[in-house]
Parts: structure tokens; C-alpha cells; sequence
């Protein structure tokens, strides 16, 4: 068993993300901030302050209006990913590469949610 994957050191990883995540929320967001979908889902961000339509760090959801229900049911996949991974999370990401269809972390979160294809 790896003691940083899905282990108390990977939470403790997810709660600083998540901590990291508010607060960087709550500096810039000028939307409206919720818990929907198990996650704390802070909008009207600039657009500089989170990659492509939004991010998941931690626990959080950062975007500017890109919040729909498909959308953050894919982000709460990510959610559990960084509970998983914990703070590997960020590194493993970037090591599976940007391109979404090859991403393996987008793929597991769905594709069709993330709005990365086009729904059947």
C-alpha cells in the first residue's frame, strides 16, 4: 500500500488544497459562492486566475461562469481525485499532459461533462 495515495498524508494534502483554494476564491471572486455537488463552487473570477473554463483545487471550484450541473459533476470527480492524490495531485496532472482527450484525470471525469466532446 502507498502511504500517499488514499491515506491520512493524501488528505492532509486535499484539506491544504482546499484551504489554498478558498482563500484564493475569496480574494477574487464577485460571483456568487455556494456548495453544490459536494464543492465549494466560488464564481466571477477573473479569467487569469484559473485555467481553461475553471479549476478544481481541493475540495474548491474556481471559475467565472462555467458552473453548470454537468460541470461540476465532472469537477466533484476531480475532487475525489485530489483526495486521492493529495498534494501529488498537481504533479501527476502535468505529467498526464494538458491535451484533455489524452489526459487520463479529464478522461476518468468525463469528457462529455467536462466539455471537452461534444454529448451524444
Amino acid at each position: 500500500m502507498n502511504p500517499f495515495v488514499d491515506s491520512w498524508i493524501s488528505r492532509l494534502g486535499y484539506l491544504y488544497a482546499t484551504t489554498v483554494g478558498c482563500i484564493w476564491g475569496a480574494i477574487w471572486s464577485t460571483g456568487r459562492i455556494r456548495r453544490e455537488a459536494g464543492l465549494i463552487v466560488f464564481t466571477g473570477l477573473p479569467n487569469w486566475a484559473f485555467g481553461r473554463g475553471g479549476v478544481c483545487v481541493g475540495g474548491v471550484y474556481l471559475t467565472d461562469t462555467n458552473d453548470s450541473p454537468t460541470v461540476l459533476r465532472h469537477e466533484a470527480i476531480h475532487k475525489r481525485q485530489w483526495q486521492r492524490y493529495g498534494m501529488l495531485m498537481p504533479l501527476l496532472y502535468a505529467v498526464a499532459g494538458r491535451n484533455p482527450l489524452k489526459n487520463r484525470f479529464e478522461i476518468e471525469a468525463g469528457l462529455e461533462d467536462g466539455g471537452y466532446l461534444p454529448r451524444r
